[in-house]
């Protein structure tokens, strides 16, 4: 019996199921792979739900700008004024009432050409005198040096008699007494009468500050006073009195005066192509150069003037003109860079220009500066680089950093 149940053991044995370390592993590798699988579908989910977040934009490309004529690209934009460069207005040397005023606005006067005529019947009776004294002084002269002729004479004969023993010795020192007093008093005459011709040319003088002249060729822009007035130098008179008979501007002398904001002045050189449009024609394009830069800036405008001048002068320009100029673009400047967007990728922001530029499909803001338009497109000089995609007619609430997909037009 017992050895029936010790041979009976070993196929219960068998029988027996292990857990091999083989089966062990499968298990957890299926693990693995479900976790796996949840992860991917986790993602696509994620990335289906980003995706319809986005905000839908229209885009285009931005290119280079095509040189714009003959000086190049336009650089910088700006406006300003027409000037000239000698401009007076004519007025007197001294205070005085206006007797004839011979000027009208437009007309063309030479330099010398008299304008206007103060009252001189003051000054005239003075010249009078003062010619009259002169003469006098002349007469006395004249008779001085016939009484020196005589002395002169007289000096001689009684040398000659002193030398006989005829004459005394006091005859002789009366004579040569006499003859150096006029000699003496003839001095003097001579510069009375030096004295007398001066003021001569002063009264001259003044009778020639009694006529406006014309300080230069010119047009008479502005008629000031009116036969009757009074007219000075300085004003006076509660203003009341005149302080010119009229403005004469040199039209050879006109050019552009602009204020230009000193953060863009270093886009300006001397020499450097200017296209100048006048307000009043529109249409004109007008050629000019940079003069130069003025030293200086105006610290309450943070503004340099820049003097602009005309290549050729034409009678429908006019002082003081608005005036509004293009700087081109000049060998060395930011001219190659500047590249072309349709106007309404550009929006004004806190009082700049910036557009939209998609970047890893988000919206990227920058600040542009817009150097030209050319119909519907506008040109950058700084802000944007040609192949950038561009967003066009930003929609509303369109960020910085704003996730974007591109739809077709």
């Amino acid at each position: 019996m017992d050895t029936f149940m010790s041979s009976a053991k070993p196929p219960l044995d068998d029988l027996r199921i292990e857990r091999s370390a083989e089966q062990k592993p499968q298990s957890k590798m299926w693990l693995v792979a479900a976790a796996a699988v949840l992860l991917l579908l986790a993602g696509a989910a994620i990335w289906w739900h980003s995706g319809s977040d986005a905000m839908a934009v229209r885009t285009a490309v931005a290119r280079d700008a095509a040189p714009a004529g003959k000086g190049g690209q336009t650089v910088l934009n700006a406006s300003g004024y027409v000037t000239a460069r000698r401009e007076a207005t004519v007025s007197s040397k001294v205070t005085g009432k206006v007797m004839e005023v011979l000027i009208e606005e437009g007309m063309k006067v030479k330099e010398g050409q008299i304008l206007a005529r103060l009252d001189d019947t003051n000054i005239k009776a003075g010249l009078e005198v003062a010619q009259a004294q002169l003469a006098s002084a002349k007469a006395a002269l004249a008779e001085t040096e016939a009484q020196l002729k005589n002395a002169d004479q007289e000096f001689q004969r009684t040398t000659e008699l002193a030398k006989q023993h005829i004459a005394s010795q006091s005859d002789l020192d009366l004579a040569e007494s006499n003859a150096k007093a006029l000699q003496a008093h003839l001095a003097q005459q001579k510069l009375d009468v030096v004295v007398a011709e001066r003021q001569v040319v002063a009264w001259q003088q003044q009778m020639d500050d009694m006529v406006i002249r014309a300080p230069f060729d010119g047009v008479v822009t502005t008629k000031d006073a009116q036969p009757g007035e009074m007219i000075s130098p300085v004003s006076a008179g509660g203003g009341y009195t005149r302080t010119g008979i009229g403005t004469v501007v040199d039209m050879n002398s006109l050019e552009i005066e602009i204020d230009v904001n000193e953060s863009y002045i270093n886009r300006v050189e001397p020499s450097q192509p200017v296209e100048a449009t006048l307000d009043a024609y529109p249409d004109w394009k007008i050629p000019c150069k940079v003069i130069a830069t003025i030293p200086t800036a105006d610290r309450q405008k943070s503004t340099v003037k820049v003097r602009v001048g005309f290549d050729q002068l034409d009678p429908r320009i006019l002082p003081d003109m608005s005036v509004k100029v293009a700087f081109r673009g000049v060998s060395g400047t930011a001219a190659g860079r500047a590249v072309m967007v349709p106007k309404s990728a550009v929006q004004n922001q806190d009082g700049r220009d910036v557009v939209f530029v998609v970047r890893g499909g988000r919206a990227e803001r920058r600040a542009v500066t817009v150097s030209d338009t050319q119909g519907d497109d506008s040109v950058l000089s700084a802000g944007v680089s040609a192949g950038e995609k561009i967003v066009v007619a930003a929609p509303a609430g369109l960020n910085d950093g704003t996730k974007v997909k591109e739809v077709k037009p």
